[in-house]
């Protein structure tokens, strides 16, 4: 079983410009967890399932901390969602910098690290 949690907008200043840090940027994260108790659909408790918004409120506050790459947020994502959601076994986390201040129309830039990368 695994959990989405998609599209959690944040507002940050990630980059390796310093502009970046200054007037920072619209985030979009998309988590995936797969879970390691497999039936805990069946006993119906939070306790042995991951909490959706206890991972909402880890992205949200990494991604408060500024970085130069948005690879190193999303390693720091995986890293606490490991450390503080004891029911979770993989994860994926998706970050998106929208509108990057980079040559080109560009939409977005994104980076997407699992827990085998970390």
């Amino acid at each position: 079983m695994k959990v989405h949690v998609n599209n959690i907008k944040v507002y940050a200043y990630h980059g390796c410009l310093d502009e970046e840090g200054v007037i920072g940027s619209d985030y979009r994260v998309d988590a995936a967890v797969d879970v390691k108790n497999k039936l805990s659909h069946q006993n119906d408790d939070l306790n042995q399932a991951v909490d959706y918004s206890l991972v909402t409120q880890i992205v949200v506050e990494e991604m408060a901390i500024r970085s130069k790459l948005i690879e190193t947020v999303a390693a720091k994502i995986i890293k606490r969602i490991h450390n503080e959601c004891a029911h979770s076994k993989h994860v994926s986390i998706t970050v998106t910098k929208i509108n990057p201040p980079i040559d080109g129309d560009v939409e977005t830039v994104s980076v997407t690290l699992s827990s085998t990368d970390v």
